[in-house]
This record gives C-alpha cells, structure tokens and sequence, in this order.
C-alpha cells in the first residue's frame, strides 16, 4: 500500500506541470485517471523525437516526453466539449479526492468542470488549477508557457554569462524547470488540503501559477533585492552571494568548486599552493570574497590550470573542499551513486519490456514509491473503466 492509496485523482492537465504533479501523487500511489482527447491526447504525445522503441527497434507512437511526466496513470479518452462526454467527467469527479487541471482561466467553467460546479456534488473535493498567471489579477486571462514566464519571472535575467563576455546574454535553464516546480507546489498545496480536509471534511481549490513559482523559487536572488535593494545580474556559473562558487577550468576541462566557508576556503587555498590567500584581509571572510572576487578568482583560476580535472578533484576530496566534475546526462545515469539510489528504474512498457524511466527521488522507509504502470497508451484503459463505472466515456 503507497501513502496515497486511499486516493483517486482525476487529471485533466496536460503538457507538463499538471502531469508532473499527478505522476508524484500516482507514484505514492493514489490512482490516476488521465483524461485525454480521442485522437490526439495529450499533445506531448507528438514531441519527439526521440520516440520510444519497440523490440524490433522501430519507433512507436510514444514520445520520450510524455514517458517523462505520466507513469502509473490509466488513459481514458473523453471528448469533453459533448455533452456526454462532460456528464463522464462529472460523474468521475464526483467520485475523486483530487481534481487537476490546467484549462485557461474561465474554459472549465464553459464545461461545467470548474470547481463551483463540481463541488456542488463533491464537497470534500480538492480542485488544483494551474495557470500561467493565476485565477486573479490582470494577466489572468494570458497563456502562460514555461519559457515565457521564464523571462517574465527573472530567472532567465540572473541566468547566463554576463555582459561583456563572449556569450553574453540571458539564457532560460536547460529543462522546464518553471513547469516541474509548479507541479511540485502543486502537490503540495493538494496534499495539504487533503490535511486539512481531515479535519473540516471539506475541499478546497488549490490555484498554482508559473509566473507566481519563478518569482517565488528565485529565492535568495529575490531577498537579495527586496532586502537589499540589489537587483541580481548575471554571473554565469559564480554565486552572488558566495565566493569561490562556481566553475573553473582545469588542464584538460571543466570543474565546480563549491566552498561554502572560511574554513573550507583556507583548505582549498591550501591544497592550490596559496595558503596566503586565507591570511589576505581582501579575502579572510566571505563578505571581503564577495567584495573583492574580481581580485581572488583570477588567482584561484590560474593555479587551477596547473593540473588536471581528475587530480584536482582528487585532492579537493581528501582536503574536504566540496567540488566536482561536470556530468553530461549520460554519466549522470551511469553514476554508481545514481544507481545505487534507484533513480534509473525498468518500468515495462507493452511495446518495450526494457524501458528504463527516471526514478523517484521520494525515500519513504514504511510506504516506499512504486512503479505499478507505464506511461499508457493513448485510450488504454478506456474499456477498462467502462467495466469499472458500467458507463462508456464519450469517444468523439
């Protein structure tokens, strides 16, 4: 038995963030309806490649993207602009702990799926929204896509090399991370109602904008400015507030050094050969680092360059200076570490037995993660749930 067990999710998001948030709740193990469009379902479907294979080695229809975001979830396809195909989904929904959804503000309503009208027969239900810009306020009526609320919430403005440099310019980061952090704080917000729910006995809705997570998730660069009146630049790979934090280049490639104190500061000096860079007033303290790193950091790089990649991280190791290597995703998921914490993980699919899938970082002792299903076909479990309900969704 998951921690989540007790609880079915009917999930009418797609794209990312919603998925995200439901494959989290599904891999506790709430059961998960995935609602999907007949035909086409969820547009991530098509965004390959690459596709997955099947044991022949010819593509299928199911894109490494949608793997990503959708394990241990049941397909069923409902066309929900008919009739009968919204009585289905009212009829799910009465049924359901959670409902997640991600329409643009006002479209659930012209379904009767908002969640006034579901709560009516569902009092107890707990109703995520989720957004690019929230259910209030003046842009509530934008959509909202990763990479433009990226821009929009600042955190392509501390991300980048800085100007002047070769390169120079913002950059949005490397994954969709507005995307995945909304629909973490998505199950939170949605488990923290189903707390609450225990004590009212009634639901609630969860409203999640990606706008309103950039701004709240860039953190200490968001403080930085509303305390101290500064408003972050672009450092590239260096740390506002720490110094040395960041990358350097070694002989034969790239490195990270992350030093987090004094003390770690006089053995990484020590262990470069400049033990009196820990004696210096210019950079005794972090605070004097921080002000004075354009003096330090040539100095730290140019010792550097001495040796390669491998013997400095050896040293650094056995100094207790936290640093490491640069990992391509490839060595990242051939990493003993990564191994040996499960996060590459076999979930049989019917076209392939060998998918592998990106494991759960979730380490429960008593109510482990499970992988039960894997990412479903278009429709899959449509037959299903009509032995289930006794009812045919509506196909379209």
């Amino acid at each position: 038995m998951g921690a989540l067990s007790h609880l079915k999710v009917l999930d009418l998001s797609r794209i990312l963030a919603g998925p995200w948030a439901s494959q989290l709740l599904a891999d506790l193990g709430a059961e998960v309806i995935k609602i999907e469009r007949p035909g086409g379902g969820d547009d991530t479907r098509g965004w390959g490649p690459p596709f997955l294979q099947d044991e022949t080695g010819a593509d299928t229809t199911e894109s490494a993207y949608f793997l990503c975001a959708n394990r241990n979830k049941r397909s069923v396809c409902v066309d929900m602009k008919t009739p009968e195909g919204q009585a289905t989904l009212r009829r799910l929904a009465a049924d359901s702990d959670v409902v997640l959804e991600n329409f643009k503000v006002g479209d659930a309503a012209r379904y009767g799926l908002d969640y006034d009208s579901l709560k009516a027969s569902n009092p107890g239900l707990v109703y995520c929204s989720i957004t690019g810009f929230g259910q209030t306020g003046p842009l509530r009526s934008r959509p909202g896509y990763d990479f433009l609320v990226q821009a929009m919430g600042g955190l392509m403005s501390v991300t980048g090399v800085p100007d002047g440099e070769p390169g120079a310019g913002p950059q949005k980061v490397g994954v969709a991370l507005t995307d995945i952090m909304t629909g973490l704080y998505a199950t939170v917000g949605i488990l923290a109602a189903l707390a609450e729910r225990d004590r009212s006995g009634l639901g609630q809705q969860v409203d999640l904008a990606l706008l309103d997570v950039t701004a709240a998730t860039l953190a200490n660069q968001a403080t930085n400015y509303l305390v101290g009146g500064l408003n972050p630049t672009r450092l590239g790979n260096a740390h506002p507030n720490i110094v040395p934090y960041q990358s350097f280049v070694a002989a034969d490639g790239h490195l990270i050094v992350a030093v987090g104190n004094d003390t770690q500061f006089a053995r990484f000096v020590e262990v470069l050969g400049l033990p009196e860079l820990a004696q210096d007033p210019r950079f005794m303290s972090n605070r004097e680092r921080v002000h004075n790193r354009d003096q330090l950091v040539p100095q730290l790089q140019r010792a550097l360059l001495e040796r390669s990649k491998s013997d400095w991280l050896d040293r650094l190791e056995a100094a207790g200076v936290p640093a490491g290597p640069i990992n391509t995703v490839a060595e990242v998921f051939s990493e003993p570490q990564i191994l040996a914490r499960e996060m590459r993980v076999n979930v049989p699919h019917p076209d392939n037995a060998s998918l592998e899938l990106v494991g759960n970082p979730i380490k429960l002792s008593r109510t482990p993660v499970s992988y039960r299903r894997a990412p479903p076909r278009l429709g899959e479990h449509t037959a299903e749930l009509l032995d289930e309900t006794g009812s045919l969704p509506s196909q379209g």
